[in-house]
């Protein structure tokens, strides 16, 4: 139960962070044209260069993105050369023009495949910050539509993240952001946590019973079971807010061991 608890963390706690995004990159595919997906075709350079300064006009035209941006240029030039690079390429081929939140979406699965397991090394104000970002999204979700609160938990998508990312372009890039600055702040400390520890998930459980989780919801969050009957989305969206309160009240040794894991268990999944 301890080895399930811990994979399971990692995945319902982190699954839409920098680090993994599953849940924007699938909600990205579903609102994507599938000729994007053919982008191999052979074009000219000029094209490709033409196709480059209308993706970073498009991308200058969304300051909330701006912060991520600059800092993934700064820290890792490589991986924001090569971003452009294939994003520009596409474009050339199938003369489509990718939203600045589409290419929001990838430019961050690049940084996450090259760099994301560094965040687990971050300092404590880093690494909780990523966490602070997940439970803002996860309340504004909780706000706005519970279905996607929902599948913000466990990585699933529905074809209107698409607008809710619109129209919180902000908390979207806010959340980058902390990502990117983890990754950076792990590159310098290169911080080794221990794994956490039996006690640490039961006084985690403890914590989750004392703020009024019942046994189907705390199965559903840390055992992954579905409850029968299931529960219903508002529950679950407003169990996970819990969950992730509990966890950020926790004192700092076990806060850490838990996000440290998890942050490096998403990253390299």
């Amino acid at each position: 139960m301890h080895v399930l608890r811990l994979a399971l963390l990692g995945l319902a706690a982190l699954v839409a962070l920098i680090l993994g995004w599953t849940f924007w990159i699938e909600a990205n595919r579903l609102g994507s044209p599938p000729s994007s997906q053919n982008a191999e075709a052979s074009v000219s350079p000029e094209a490709v260069e033409a196709a480059r300064r209308a993706i970073e006009a498009n991308l200058a035209a969304v300051p909330e993105y701006a912060e991520f941006l600059e800092r993934m240029k700064t820290s890792f030039p490589v991986e924001y050369e090569a971003f452009l690079a294939k994003a520009a390429r596409r474009a050339a081929a199938t003369g489509e023009r990718a939203s600045a939140d589409f290419l929001m979406i990838e430019a961050v699965r690049l940084l996450r495949a090259s760099h994301g397991v560094l965040a687990a090394k971050a300092g404590q104000l880093a690494l909780d910050h990523v966490f602070e970002m997940q439970l803002a999204m996860l309340r504004a979700l909780a706000e706005k539509n519970q279905g996607l609160c929902v599948d913000f938990l466990y990585g699933g998508a529905r074809g209107d993240f698409l607008e809710f990312s619109v129209a919180n372009r902000g908390l979207v890039g806010a959340m980058a952001s902390a990502g990117v600055e983890a990754i950076r702040d792990g590159q310098a400390n290169r911080i080794d946590r221990d794994d956490p520890t039996a006690e640490d998930f039961q006084k985690l459980e403890e914590a989750l019973r004392a703020k009024g989780l019942e046994t189907p919801e705390i199965e559903a969050l840390l055992d992954g079971k579905t409850p029968d009957p299931p529960l219903a989305d508002a529950r679950l969206c407003q169990a996970g807010v819990i969950y992730l309160e509990a966890l950020a009240a926790m004192p700092e040794p076990q806060r850490l061991r838990i996000y440290g894991f998890a942050v490096e268990l998403m990253a390299r999944s």
